[in-house]
C-alpha cells in the first residue's frame, strides 16, 4: 500500500464506527480514557474526544493517548503498527484501495510474516512499556447517557431557535461577499450569534452545566464554544430539522475557520438534494461551496441546481452511499492538490457503487472561464473569501 492508498484508506474510516467495533463505547464524540489509573476518579467524566471529520482521538489528561485511527487500534489491541493496519486492511477489506472485498490468503499470510519481522526487530525497552500498558489497560464501562438521544436533539433544535437571523448583521455581510444572498440563508435557516454573553448565560439558565457539555455545545472550562464562530449552518434533514450544524468564524485571521458540533456528522448538507430521483447533484467541498451554487440562477433542463456538501476533502462516508441512488455526480472539488487527491478517491467510491462521476471543467481547462489553480467554487462565481 503506498502513501496515498494509506491517506485514502484511513480517510473512508469512519474512527468512531472503528472504535465500535474494537467494543470502545463512543457516545456524542466521547469516551472514557484507556488508561483510567492515570485519572482522578477512574476518568468518570470521559476525557477521551473523537473528531469524525479528522479522523483523529486525543485524551485531555494523557499526552500519548491521541493519533488517528491506527494509533486508536494500536493502543486498544496492544499491537504495532503494521499488527493494527492488517486488522483494519481485513476487518474493512472493501475499503482498501484497489482492493478486492477479501485479500487473498497469500496476502495476509505474507503481511502477518511482515509483522512478526516487525516484533522480533521491536527493542526489549520498547516491549516492556508495550507489556505495563497491557497491564494497565482496561476496557473502559460505558458511559452513562446524561440525557437521551431524543432530548439530545431537543437541546440542540432548542439551541438553534435561541439564534439571531443572519439579517442586518457582520455574518450577512461575510455571506454577501461571498455571493450568498437573503434568499438562500432563509431557505437554509442560517442564524448567528448577535449577543454571545446573553446567549452564554440563557443557555447556563436552561440546562445543567453537564448537560450542555455532554451534547457538545459547551467546552470543559464551562461556557459556549462558539465563540469566534457566529456563524451557524444548521444540517437540515428532510423534514427541515436539525440535530447537526457547522458554525464558522467570520474573522479571517481565527484559526480553524470551521467549528462543528462535536459527535458523527450525519449525512451531507443540504441532504434533501438526494431525493432518489434520477438526474444530477453537485458535490461540494464545504457548505460555503454549495451555498454558493445553490443560489445560483443557472438552469439545467428546467431545474434548478442541486448542490449537496461534505465538510471536507476526506469526510465522505461510504454508508452515504445509498443516499445517491439514481444519480450521477458531478465532483466540484478545489482547485488544488488536496481537491484533486479526493477527486480520484471520490470517483474511485462511487465507481465501486456503480454511480455514474464526471468532473466540474474537466476537459475545458485551456478556457480562461476554467477554475484555476488554488480556486475554490466560490472563487470561480466571483465570490471573496
Amino acid at each position: 500500500m503506498t502513501e496515498e492508498e494509506l491517506k485514502q484508506f484511513k480517510a473512508a474510516l469512519s474512527i468512531t464506527a472503528v472504535a465500535a467495533d474494537l467494543g470502545v463505547p463512543v457516545v456524542h464524540g466521547r469516551c472514557r480514557c484507556f488508561f483510567p489509573t492515570r485519572h482522578a476518579h477512574g476518568d468518570r467524566t470521559p476525557s477521551v474526544s473523537f473528531s469524525e471529520e479528522r479522523g483523529t482521538f486525543r485524551c485531555w489528561v494523557c499526552d500519548d493517548v491521541r493519533g488517528d485511527v491506527i494509533s486508536l487500534v494500536q493502543i486498544v489491541k496492544n499491537c504495532s503498527f503494521l499488527e493494527a493496519l492488517n486488522w483494519l486492511k481485513e476487518t474493512y477489506a472493501f475499503l482498501v484501495p484497489g482492493a478486492s472485498n477479501a485479500a487473498p490468503a497469500y496476502e495476509r499470510t505474507s503481511g502477518q510474516n511482515r509483522t512478526m519481522e516487525s516484533n522480533v526487530a521491536m527493542s526489549r525497552v520498547a516491549k516492556e512499556a508495550v507489556r505495563e500498558a497491557a497491564l494497565e489497560y482496561q476496557p473502559p464501562e460505558p458511559t452513562k447517557e446524561l440525557v437521551s438521544e431524543d432530548e439530545r436533539k431537543k437541546i440542540i433544535l432548542s439551541f438553534l431557535k435561541m439564534l439571531s437571523p443572519v439579517d442586518k448583521t457582520p455574518a450577512a455581510a461575510y455571506l454577501v461577499r461571498r455571493r450568498i444572498y437573503k434568499p438562500i440563508w432563509d431557505k437554509m435557516l442560517l442564524r448567528t450569534i448577535t449577543d454571545y454573553g446573553a446567549l452564554n448565560n440563557k443557555l447556563k439558565e436552561s440546562y445543567d452545566l453537564e448537560v450542555l457539555k455532554y451534547v457538545g455545545l459547551f467546552n470543559e472550562k464551562g461556557n459556549l464554544r462558539y465563540y469566534k464562530h457566529p456563524l451557524f449552518f444548521p444540517y437540515l434533514d428532510s423534514k427541515r430539522r436539525s440535530c447537526y450544524f457547522q458554525a464558522r468564524a467570520i474573522d479571517r485571521s481565527v484559526v480553524p475557520k470551521e467549528l462543528n458540533l462535536r459527535g458523527t456528522v450525519p449525512y451531507p448538507y443540504n441532504v434533501s438534494a438526494l431525493d432518489q430521483k434520477p438526474g444530477w447533484v453537485y458535490l461540494c467541498e464545504g457548505v460555503v461551496d454549495t451555498l454558493t451554487f445553490l443560489g445560483q440562477k443557472i438552469m439545467l433542463m428546467g431545474q434548478q441546481i442541486a448542490a449537496v456538501g461534505i465538510p471536507g476533502v476526506r469526510s465522505f462516508k461510504t454508508e452515504w452511499l445509498p443516499l445517491f441512488k439514481n444519480k450521477s455526480v458531478v465532483l466540484c472539488l478545489d482547485k488544488d492538490e488536496a481537491g484533486r487527491s479526493g477527486t480520484e478517491y471520490l470517483q474511485t467510491v462511487f465507481a465501486q457503487s456503480g454511480i455514474r462521476t464526471v468532473v466540474l471543467g474537466e476537459g475545458l481547462e485551456y478556457l480562461d472561464t476554467a477554475m484555476k489553480e488554488g480556486e475554490d467554487i466560490n472563487d470561480w462565481f466571483g465570490g471573496k473569501k
